[in-house]
């Protein structure tokens, strides 16, 4: 079905809105890919706060323009499907590396982030990136780390003074 401008309009004005607040973007080839593949990677999609779109190339080129994606703005070719990851960076690439597992017809062409364009194999990278929870979960470890040391050296010298157990009220009055 064919867009009017202002329906046009209003696509580009939603692409540019995520596009500007989105950490990473794959474009992939789509043709052949049947009906209930598209409907269950939607679903999926949406679950793990992927923007999944698929729009006319022009469009999409309008949309990208003055964002960091700008620089996907050359090899916007065929049909494609575009995939922001607002939320966290890894989300669209492990999304459509799932989905290509099972869909020999689904191909990423292109891979942006930070305002650098990547080859197509990068969705592996990509994908492989931690969760906003695994990231969470590893930077609390860091932090840990230093208390834990602490503590650890804290120990080793109450250990060499005296065996590692408190001296008697006694033995300390008699000491001095």
């Amino acid at each position: 079905m064919a867009l009017n401008l202002s329906q046009k309009k209003e696509v580009v004005a939603e692409l540019a809105d995520v596009a500007a607040t989105a950490h990473s973007l794959i474009a992939a080839e789509y043709a052949g890919t049947t009906v209930e593949q598209m409907t269950a990677m939607r679903k999926k999609a949406r679950e793990s706060g992927v923007f999944l779109k698929v729009v006319k190339n022009t469009l999409a080129t309008r949309a990208v323009a003055g964002t960091e994606f700008e620089c996907v703005k050359a090899v916007l070719v065929g049909p494609l499907l575009y995939a922001f990851s607002p939320e966290e960076p890894g989300a669209a690439g492990r999304l459509i590396k799932e989905f290509a597992k099972g869909n020999d017809k689904l191909q990423p062409k292109v891979v942006a982030m930070g305002g650098q364009l990547y080859p197509a194999s990068h969705v592996e990278v990509l994908a492989s990136l931690p969760t906003r929870e695994q990231a969470l979960a590893m930077l609390a470890r860091v932090l840990a780390e230093p208390a834990a040391m602490f503590a650890r050296a804290i120990k080793a010298v109450a250990d060499q003074q005296g065996g590692g157990e408190a001296a008697p009220a006694d033995a300390v009055a008699e000491t001095a």
